[in-house]
């Protein structure tokens, strides 16, 4: 059990990243962008593929950056000068980025369990250190893994911040009074979806190289995980700033983790019913607030009714 949840800890840092990107594109830029199942993939088949070329695995992970944000940005100029629907863009350019992985890749999966990657180089590094004997290497690649989260978390936070940042979210609230203010929109929209797509396809590198492989259909239910950890995410740990929505994205991700752990070991489950999972993870973290808020509303009417009802029995007994 608790070899599950270690785990599950570990995929859910690791997939933070790809939740972040979804986060920018869905709740910042308000753009329904499913590029995000074909640039997963991408960033996986950039790094695996230069790997086994021989590139440092730091280099082929920044190539891997590299890629998503132009898929990202094609997303975009799909929809600001080609002037297509925003899901149909997405849907596009993810067909399109099957073909492309397979291209990169030359086929449809690319082991790397003999190649050296950034997790075998940290292994090495880390049973050669004098603390080996206190944390295992899987120690070592959570403390890793999760201070890169949170140093892009924190640059993340800190470009929403800045002119250009406060022009992309002002684009995703109010596209027509950020137009109004001589902004261009379409650039901003562009360069949202770029970086969305970018941060996606780190988090594909990352997973290729601790998986040992890249394979063609990695990137399937992306976008859904991603969707599943951001609304879980902001409904357990709120909205407030956007330094606190970031950091609820990421523990989103993990909790999404750890509920499908939990779930396969169900005995009537299996590996295959995983995408079920999802779906029913997505569709009670989408009700369930709303439902809660209902049952807030009901409660406070009966309290309103119960002290009108208190003030209109001592009115009449005064007049009595």
């Amino acid at each position: 059990m608790s070899t599950a949840l270690f785990g599950s800890l570990q995929s859910g840092i690791l997939y933070a990243l790809m939740a972040l990107g979804v986060y920018l594109s869905f709740r910042i830029l308000d753009f329904p962008d499913l590029t995000v199942d074909g640039s997963f993939v991408t960033g996986g088949a950039v790094a695996a593929s230069m790997i086994v070329s021989g590139v440092h695995p730091v280099y082929a992970t920044l190539s891997a950056i590299v890629a998503g944000f132009i898929a990202g940005c094609i997303t975009g100029i799909l929809h600001t000068k080609g002037k297509i629907n925003p899901l149909l863009s997405g849907i596009l350019m993810m067909i399109a980025l099957y073909s492309i992985n397979l291209r990169i890749m030359g086929r449809a999966n690319v082991p790397l369990l003999n190649e050296e990657t950034l997790f075998t180089k940290l292994a090495s590094f880390w049973e050669n250190s004098a603390i080996a004997n206190v944390f295992s290497v899987e120690w070592a690649i959570l403390f890793t893994m999760t201070l890169i989260t949170f140093v892009v978390k924190f640059l993340v936070d800190t470009f929403l911040k800045t002119e250009i940042g406060l022009a992309i979210r002002a684009t995703g609230d109010n596209k027509r009074m950020i137009r109004s203010l001589s902004a261009n929109t379409d650039w901003l929209i562009i360069l949202g979806l770029g970086i969305s797509n970018a941060l996606v396809a780190l988090s594909g590198a990352f997973v290729a190289q601790y998986s040992g492989f890249t394979d063609i259909g990695m990137g399937i239910g992306m976008i859904v995980i991603g969707l599943a950890s951001v609304i879980i995410g902001e409904a357990l740990f709120g909205t407030k700033t956007i330094v606190r929505t970031t950091l609820a994205v990421i523990g989103g991700a993990i909790i999404y983790r750890i509920v499908v752990a939990l779930a396969l070991r169900v005995e009537f489950l299996e590996t295959g019913d995983m995408k079920l999972i999802t779906a029913v993870i997505v569709i009670f973290a989408l009700v369930a607030p709303k439902v809660l808020d209902n049952f807030k509303e009901k409660r406070r009417r009966k309290q309103r009714h119960a002290r009108q009802l208190a003030n209109n029995q001592k009115d009449g007994e005064r007049l009595a």
